[in-house]
């Protein structure tokens, strides 16, 4: 029998192998349980789990050798639980169990993620007598760290006699795994203590616990005792310069690199990731080009992630050219990684139809390409476009997860589409979706509907509030001009010491602005200061803005003088302060000195610096920058037209306001007759107003001023007949005058 055993091992291809199989069956030596055992392992080895099988049951009696081989190879073949079935068909035939079975067998529980049958099988264990063997302890060590029972894992680690470097690493990686990375480094002072001395895979678990850190001092650290014990080759480097790459140290990662002596695909793989995480694109397009000079070939990783070093540049050449590799390397296109990464290059290269030809090449079924396209369309603005994909899907079947209905959602409140957003809420109702995400989606579509009282219900329905649930109902109150009810919800945050972020107090400071809360607005400023909170461009802008708003123009020009960079709304906040309380010149020497940096007024600056020229009563600067929008490469709209036909008319020139109007490329509406309207009361112009009356009473609106103004005038020229018909208008449509209010 002895001369079948190096004939199994050697065997190469499975029809030589069943040949053998078939010559054992004719000479009657498949009984002989070395020879059978053997031969199980090595179908199993070919991947011939059925000739196994066959083997195994071809055996009259099988001992327990043969079914611990058995159970290791399905164990191997990721099927835990067929594994899991073959131990208990094993126990029931009574079969006495060695201490072989229990490491294949508490894999497969943890593969299978069943903790209910670990334990009995830990049962077992004791009461066999067999909790002191150190391989089944260690096993057990593994079973209860990869399903995350950490105390259960900790227990047993503590109760082992002897502690070897597999116990000590298993132990280490069940913390860094579950994210308790701080006690992973615990158990490693305290192996370092007891003299264990780390292999390599424990130090793969502490290079990624400092990378997912951040932690530099400590990263160093590891790479320091690395060094030390000759590690740095193989699979440890690579993820040291990945570690490093996620710490944000580029050119230790670098230097890494080039002391890597077998750079091979995984090393010139991690670096280029190193490259993209710190958004250093054409880095990592320069590496892969020095992969492929020095003959390294790049796998299915490398190209996805050189895929996204493209869509970060939007390089479309380049990433069609990683495109073509992929089909010339005939990869499966319908990887669950490879169909979003290509959508998602070709959506940042502005070639959506591409998109869609990768969609119907992956086929239907990966929900994430479908997601990753509808997003893609709302990112970019292309909100319908996002909804006929979402709609697309389901008609194809995929039903949408939390991702897809949230982009969706947020697609409907952005376009205003609430008839579909109702359809979708229904479906999140009837397939009972908690999911918090889904339901802040919920609260900011309906507020951006303005059904604001609909999203504060729903608000207060979700159990488990996070800050981007806060945030989007306090953005929902105050883009509706509910900015009293922001600003208590921003005080509810705050007396119960809830998480804030820069989001909710930018909200805060905007709804301070809209009430002209100077004393509020202060005191949100200091608890930013307090938080923590770094200030950027959007604060500091909002910040300029309230305090120009709430009239502290001082505190306004320091805070922008403060500002490291300023973009274009910045400018046009402060120009719009100045603006509003009269002063031309300091607004006229922003906007050059906006000039001057390089920054580009648009259609907002225009209108800022515009109505501070008609706070101030100034027709000729007015005309000046009206006259040079074009130069700038913005055209008028209907606001500048108005802004324009309010300053002429207030200083006068009412036929050069009409003829104004006239000159308006589209039609005018209530805001432009109304700005003439104005400028004809103030300068008792009746016989104009007598000649554009029937313009104005055309007017489609909501907005009771231009009304209750012409009803004043006539009621200021004795005129009570034209006046009484005018109020009983309004009465009959059912618009009502608006209260007038001050901020300041």
């Amino acid at each position: 029998m002895t001369l079948y055993m190096p004939l199994f091992r050697s065997c190469n291809n499975l029809r030589t192998l069943t040949q053998l199989h078939a010559h054992l069956l004719v000479t009657g030596l498949h009984n002989d349980p070395p020879a059978s055992t053997r031969l199980i392992e090595s179908y199993a080895e070919m991947g011939s789990l059925q000739s196994s099988r066959l083997a195994f049951e071809t055996f009259r009696k099988p001992d327990s050798f043969m079914w611990a081989v058995l159970i290791k190879c399905y164990m191997w073949n990721n099927l835990f639980e067929e594994s899991i079935s073959l131990y208990h068909k094993m126990l029931c035939k009574q079969v006495q169990i060695n201490n072989f079975i229990y490491p294949s067998v508490l894999r497969a529980c943890s593969g299978f993620g069943d903790l209910g049958i670990g334990e009995k099988v830990h049962g077992r264990i004791i009461k066999c007598g067999s909790e002191n063997d150190n391989v089944t302890q260690t096993s057990l060590l593994c079973m209860y760290g990869e399903i995350g029972c950490l105390d259960d894992a900790r227990k047993v680690f503590d109760q082992m006699p002897n502690r070897d470097i597999v116990s000590w690493s298993s132990v280490i990686a069940s913390y860094v795994d579950h994210g308790e990375i701080g006690e992973g480094f615990k158990m490693f002072h305290l192996m370092v203590r007891e003299g264990a001395e780390p292999d390599f895979v424990t130090m793969l678990s502490l290079a990624e616990a400092c990378g997912e850190l951040s932690f530099l001092r400590l990263a160093k650290s590891v790479h320091g005792h690395a060094l030390r014990r000759k590690m740095i080759d193989g699979p440890l480097g690579n993820s040291l310069i990945s570690m490093y790459g996620k710490c944000g140290d580029l050119l230790s990662a670098e230097k890494l690199l080039v002391k890597v002596k077998k750079r091979c695909t995984t090393s010139w793989t991690a670096m280029i990731s190193c490259y993209n995480r710190s958004r250093c694109f054409l880095k990592a397009l320069e590496s892969f080009v020095k992969m492929l000079e020095v003959k390294v070939e790049p796998n299915l990783v490398t190209l996805i992630t050189i895929l996204g070093s493209c869509a970060g540049l939007a390089c479309l050449r380049e990433g069609k050219s990683v495109h073509c590799q992929i089909i010339k390397k005939d990869i499966e296109p319908k990887s669950d990684y490879l169909g979003p990464a290509l959508i998602e290059f070709y959506a940042e290269c502005g070639k959506i139809s591409e998109c869609r030809k990768v969609l119907h090449a992956i086929g239907e079924r990966n929900i994430v390409s479908w997601n990753i396209l509808i997003s893609e369309y709302a990112q970019k603005g292309m909100l319908k476009e996002a909804l006929d994909i979402f709609v697309q899907m389901q008609a194809q079947g995929r039903m949408p997860d939390s991702y897809s209905l949230a982009s969706s959602l947020s697609a409907c409140g952005n376009v205003g589409l609430l008839q579909l957003g109702l359809q979708i809420h229904g479906h999140v109702t009837k397939r009972d979706y908690s999911d918090e995400f889904v339901q802040s989606s919920l609260v900011d579509m309906y507020s951006k509907c303005g059904f604001v009282n609909l999203a504060y219900l729903i608000f207060k329905r979700i159990q488990q509030k996070s800050v981007v649930t806060w945030n989007s109902m306090i953005c929902g109150f105050s883009q509706n001009g509910n900015s009293v009810e922001a600003i208590n919800l921003f005080h509810q945050m705050y007396v119960n010491c809830l998480e804030m972020d820069e989001v909710t107090l930018l909200t805060a400071i905007q709804a301070c602005s809209n009430l002209g809360q100077l004393e509020k607005g202060k005191w949100v400023h200091h608890k930013l200061i307090c938080y923590g909170i770094r200030k950027d461009i959007y604060i500091d802008t909002a910040l300029t803005d309230m305090y120009a708003k709430c009239g502290d123009l001082q505190t306004a020009q320091r805070v922008f003088d403060s500002m490291l960079e300023r973009n274009v709304v910045s400018w046009s906040a402060m120009i719009a302060g100045y603006g509003m309380h009269g002063q031309l010149n300091a607004a006229s020497c922003l906007f050059k000195q906006m000039l001057d940096s390089g920054i580009k007024p648009n259609e907002v600056t225009f209108m800022n610096i515009l109505w501070a020229c008609s706070h101030s009563g100034s027709v000729e600067e007015g005309k000046f920058y009206f006259n040079a929008m074009r130069n700038f490469g913005v055209e008028p709209n209907l606001e500048h037209y108005a802004c324009m036909v309010d300053l002429l008319s207030r200083r006068g020139d009412i036929e050069g306001a009409y003829k104004m109007i006239h000159s308006v490329p589209f039609p005018a509406d209530a805001s432009i007759w109304g700005a003439l309207l104005n400028g004809c009361r103030i300068h008792k112009r009746i016989d104009v107003i007598k000649m554009i009356e029937k313009d104005i009473l055309d007017i489609s609106t909501g907005d009771t001023g231009y009304f209750t103004l012409l009803s004043n005038i006539y009621a200021e020229e004795g005129n009570w007949d034209k006046s009484g018909k005018l109020r009983s208008v309004m009465d009959v449509t059912g618009l009502k005058k608006v209260p007038g209010f001050s901020t300041i």
